[in-house]
């Protein structure tokens, strides 16, 4: 296993699409965010409706865009890198070669999980440090002690969108497919709007996270964001059986 875990990190490393996702997710979710108050900075009615809290130009205001944005878009980052991750044996016709190895295919498809969520806390750390970075270059000075907390579901957030993808590796997998992976990260973006929208973001696993991090964690409770859990297991152990 370690052998395997060492081989995937390395794959993992010199790939463009890891280096590529690295830095939209670590880096463009910041920018984002900063950019917000900028945008409402012109004071155009629209943008304004649009943005809401996220135009504020304080530290309240850049981090709720930050929440906004991973719940969306940081969920889809990690799902299409996820997706690549195991459907570029697939793509590239590798795959049979698997068969001839030392090494098992579960055993295979447990480290590129590991190297997986290895990265999703790397980054998760990134957006928190360029989102520091950019607040100080918006001139919002430096963080004040009440917005540690903020900070730290930021860092959970990321974390938790990285979780939710996790069945983008059971989709690749079975669909044989990178633009399969890619497909089941979008359906799952779309799932979560759609449950936000009817209501029951807090009872919908992949939803909750966002709504506990923008809402400050008053509306959803610690058991409904444990909802996660099962569903996270759930498509890890499918992915290790297919």
């Amino acid at each position: 296993m370690r052998e395997a875990v060492r081989v995937e990190t390395i794959k993992f490393g010199r790939a463009p699409v890891g280096r590529a996702g690295t830095a939209l997710v670590g880096v463009g979710i910041a920018l984002l965010s900063c950019a917000m108050p900028l945008a409402a900075s012109g004071g155009d009615p629209q943008v304004l409706a649009k943005i809401g809290e996220a135009g504020e130009r304080s530290w309240d205001g850049v981090l709720a865009g930050a929440a906004q944005i991973t719940g969306a878009g940081g969920l889809l980052g990690f799902g299409v890198v996820l997706g690549w991750m195991f459907g570029r044996e697939f793509a590239d016709g590798t795959i049979t070669g698997l068969f001839a190895l030392p090494v098992s295919r579960p055993a295979i498809a447990t480290a590129k999980l590991f190297v997986y969520l290895g990265w999703a806390v790397i980054t998760s750390g990134i957006i928190v440090v360029t989102l520091v970075l950019g607040g100080l270059a918006l001139g919002l000075g430096v963080p004040p002690g009440e917005t540690a907390p903020a900070l730290g579901r930021q860092f959970a957030l990321g974390v938790l969108s990285a979780c939710c993808a996790l069945p983008v590796a059971w989709a690749a997998t079975v669909g044989r497919s990178i633009l399969i992976g890619v497909v089941g990260a979008i359906g799952l973006v779309i799932a979560a709007q759609v449950a936000t929208i009817a209501g029951a973001g807090g009872w919908f696993p992949i939803a909750a996270p966002t709504l506990w991090a923008m809402s400050d964690g008053a509306d959803v409770t610690p058991g409904q964001l444990m909802l996660l859990a099962p569903p996270a297991i759930v498509a890890a152990a499918a992915t290790l059986w297919s």
